[in-house]
């Protein structure tokens, strides 16, 4: 198996890690498992910190418009672990669907977009350890949407990326201030054209 480029089932396209994991695997039932070394991060910090830009990505380039989701299950064990879905352009535009263990020690849905500097948004607060993330390209704009059940969804975040560098999708894990985080994504789906309502729930 490559340690550069991964294939799943339901994503019509080799991904590739763009940073490399501890470990990771896939499943028979086309699964995805990531795990995150200590102190790893996608952030660039508002108020002028260092960036961390190390968090383990595995990404892909779809075209035109598509639908990104997955049943995420994170191993929540330090402040800020999370399991995300990414868009990425470069290290100075990318966007993040979280989800993350708060400082209050709840697992939380947070979004964060970075132009430059990232902001930092926190949505809502999920019972236990297993939720629904969705990304969906609508043009030139992106909408972050998440779902309890995986039937009805919640608009997260409506956004663009002010960029013209392509911009690819796909997988994270991340430990800020942990020892490190896995993250399992299944049910992945990837469907190719446009969310027809962003605020309906479907």
């Amino acid at each position: 198996m490559s340690t550069d480029s991964v294939t799943l089932p339901a994503i019509p396209a080799t991904l590739r890690w763009q940073v490399l994991p501890v470990s990771w695997n896939t499943g028979d039932d086309g699964a995805l498992t990531i795990t995150a070394g200590p102190h790893t991060d996608l952030f660039v910090d508002p108020q002028g910190a260092d960036a961390a830009l190390n968090a383990p990505r595995l990404l892909f380039s779809p075209p035109g418009e598509y639908m990104l989701s997955a049943r995420m299950t994170v191993g929540f064990t330090s402040t800020f672990d999370a399991g995300v879905l990414l868009l990425y352009a470069d290290q100075h535009s990318w966007a993040k669907l979280c989800f993350e263990y708060s400082p209050q020690g709840q697992p939380m849905i947070v979004s964060v977009v970075t132009r430059g500097f990232s902001d930092d948004a926190n949505a809502f607060v999920v019972d236990g350890n297993q939720v629904f993330l969705r990304i969906a390209r609508l043009g030139p704009a992106f909408a972050f949407h998440a779902s309890t059940d995986g039937a009805y969804w919640q608009l997260i975040r409506h956004f663009t990326l002010d960029t013209s560098a392509p911009i690819a999708v796909g997988f994270v894990a991340q430990s800020p201030t942990g020892a490190g985080c896995t993250a399992t994504f299944e049910r992945i789906s990837y469907t190719a054209g446009r969310l027809s309502d962003l605020r309906s729930g479907v």
